[in-house]
């Protein structure tokens, strides 16, 4: 009696040796923090393009040829996330970001296009591996633990959009901290340091990246691009369903917001009143507001009814901004002209929070079974939108820039809730 007991012992034992796999929740905590170092350095470098790179415009052309390369390469790269999987996929985009930064330490035309050619390429992979990588982590935490997929995508996204918010807080205090105007008020010191800094965080994040569980859902899907034209067809199958073409305004709307961000709100509003140095106070009450309303949308998605409710919710605060910068804004000097941009990015950052969490919730829901391909669109849209302002903002004013972003938001929220009358049926939603 006493033998067989030890022999059971002895081959529990390995059982028990073994290492409990990791919680799909987990590895969404993992995703978010190597996010997190990656691009509280990125978002914040690339806040200060149209500032601190401003000679010939070079900062504002490079992300202009970023985003281009964005747009083109988005295209094919869900077939790329799927051959190497969406964790190795993750680990190979941050290669260009990396890249990024370091040309900044020596910022001509010889390193900013290249790196900004090739973060391009990259950025497309890390993107829709992330989108993948999420989407599969939700769904199969849903399904270990008999909960409805719709709100698990919800609470996911929420969470990951919340915490990704936060870089711009965490960039932009750095940038505030290290950044000064020189004395003649407009030579910057620390730019060096910064980006030092910025490296960094970069190689933290990579390590972090480097120890996500692997999802490879090749093997499931070998069939899928046995032929171009198999690859071709599965690429472009998002686009023969109509709710995906009701959402792209919607899409390239989120992309416009953002780069509106990134490139007008610092350099035509934040700027004149606050200087160089200001740009990351205002940026990071702009993340601090992101953060809350991701976590707070995140939370309350159940589905295409809720995602619409919090999308109006988005779309009408910054309709009031853009109405209001049109029709009444002008710098103002004393602590009250000061207030007022930082008030703006607190808004704005409303809608950008509200846009990030839904549209990635959604394609989760509505796009399931080619959700590399959708999240590919996403990225191909928002990018291609972002390079449109990068390219325009240096010939045209504020008001024309205004005008733009006023009307694709009432078009794109228009499209969007026709969309929720053509779902007549929320089944096709697994809620």
């Amino acid at each position: 009696m006493d033998a067989r007991r030890d022999d059971e012992e002895a081959a529990a034992a390995p059982l028990l040796a073994a290492p409990a796999p990791r919680s799909h929740a987990a590895d969404v905590h993992v995703l978010s923090a190597a996010f997190v170092c990656l691009f509280s350095a990125y978002s914040a470098a690339q806040n200060l393009q149209s500032t601190v790179n401003n000679e010939g415009d070079l900062g504002t052309v490079s992300m202009g040829v970023l985003y281009t390369s964005f747009t083109l390469f988005a295209a094919a790269a869900s077939p790329v996330v799927r051959w190497l999987g969406a964790s190795r996929a993750l680990v190979i985009g941050t290669s260009g970001y990396l890249l990024f930064i370091l040309a900044n330490l020596v910022p001509t035309w010889y390193t900013m296009v290249p790196a900004s050619l090739y973060l391009g390429f990259t950025a497309s992979i890390i993107w829709v591996g992330q989108g993948t990588y999420l989407t599969s982590a939700a769904l199969s935490h849903a399904r270990d633990n008999n909960l409805p997929d719709g709100p698990t995508l919800g609470s996911f996204n929420g969470e990951f959009w919340g915490v990704f918010a936060s870089t711009q807080v965490i960039g932009n205090l750095i940038s505030l901290a290290l950044l000064r105007n020189g004395k003649d008020g407009g030579s910057i010191t620390g730019k060096n340091l910064l980006f030092v800094v910025f490296l960094g965080c970069m190689i933290i994040g990579i390590v972090l990246m480097c120890l996500l569980s692997k999802r490879d859902e090749k093997r499931d899907n070998a069939s899928t691009h046995s032929s171009f034209g198999a690859m071709l067809k599965y690429i472009v199958a998002p686009l023969k369903d109509r709710r995906m073409i009701l959402l792209i305004p919607l899409i390239a709307y989120s992309g416009l917001q953002q780069a509106f961000v990134w490139a007008v709100f610092t350099k035509s509003i934040v700027t004149p009143v606050l200087g160089i140095s200001g740009v990351g106070g205002a940026m990071a009450i702009y993340g601090a507001s992101d953060v809350v309303c991701s976590l707070v949308a995140g939370r309350f998605t159940s589905g295409l009814h809720s995602a619409t409710f919090i999308v109006s919710v988005g779309a009408i605060v910054q309709a009031v901004v853009l109405f209001w910068l049109l029709l009444f804004y002008s710098p103002m000097e004393g602590l009250l002209g000061s207030a007022i941009p930082l008030f703006i990015g607190a808004l704005w950052g409303v809608g950008d929070g509200v846009l990030n969490t839904q549209l990635s919730a959604l394609l989760g829901l509505l796009f399931e079974d080619v959700k590399e391909a959708a999240f590919a669109q996403l990225k191909v849209w928002q990018s291609g939108a972002i390079a449109v302002i990068f390219f325009l903002s240096p010939s045209i004013t504020l008001q024309a820039m205004l005008i733009l972003m006023a009307t694709s938001l009432v078009i794109s929220f228009g499209l969007f809730l026709l969309l929720t009358l053509v779902v007549e049926k929320p089944s096709s939603i697994r809620a």
